[in-house]
Parts: structure tokens; sequence; C-alpha cells
């Protein structure tokens, strides 16, 4: 698949996996749970969807997705998420939490970039 047909496609995963994260970070600090962790179980929710479609479309092979993808893309979430929390987190604390709602898109784009050739080099191969 061309590099052109899987950043489109990883890019419309990506925004269905990124209103399902957000969703349920704004959802469950809104509803007093502290910004960090709603933030790290909007991100597991993401993950879990965009693991599965982005395995399953956007890098798809002739192999299933196995544990050995699993892994990296755990990996990957980890760390990624570390620098989302900490972000957003440093947002909220200085600036409010409503204004942590409106950077997190903006700190999950960038983010996006960096998952993306993760995935493609690292995690689906």
């Amino acid at each position: 698949m061309t590099l052109a047909r899987q950043s489109w496609l990883f890019l419309l995963m990506g925004f269905l996996q990124w209103i399902l994260d957000w969703l349920v970070t704004v959802g469950l600090s809104h509803a007093g749970l502290s910004l960090e962790i709603a933030n790290v179980c909007g991100r597991l929710a993401g993950a879990m969807f965009g693991f599965w479609l982005n395995g399953t479309f956007t890098f798809s092979s002739s192999q299933p997705l196995g544990r050995q993808q699993l892994l990296r893309f755990a990996i990957a979430w980890v760390a990624l998420t570390v620098v989302s929390t900490w972000g957003v987190g440093q947002v909220g604390r200085n600036v409010g939490l409503e204004a942590a709602w409106l950077a997190k898109p903006l700190i999950e784009a960038a983010l996006a970039v960096v998952s993306f050739f993760i995935s493609r080099h690292w995690i689906y191969r």
C-alpha cells in the first residue's frame, strides 16, 4: 500500500479514535475524575479501537494481528500517553480545565505524526 493511501487511512482512523478518546476524557474529567486519569482512560479507549482499525485497514498485511504487534503497540502507546498526559496536565494546571480540553486535540495531532511513522515502520511491519 502506498504512503499516501496509508496516510489518508491513518488520518481517518485516527479521527475516529480521537473522537472516542476526547469524549471519554472530557466526560470523565467533567464527572470529577482527575484530568490525568481521565486522559489515560480516554487514550486507552481510543487506542484499543485504533489498534484494531489500523491493523485491519491502514497497515493490513497477509498476517493477522498478533502478540508482537500488540506488544509494540503497547510500548509506543505508553510512551505517547506519558507525553500526552504530561502536556494536558500542564495546560490544566496552568490555564484551567476548559483550556486543557481545547489543547488536547492539538497535543494529540502532534503525537499522531509520530505515531504514524512508529506504526508504519515498527508496530505493523
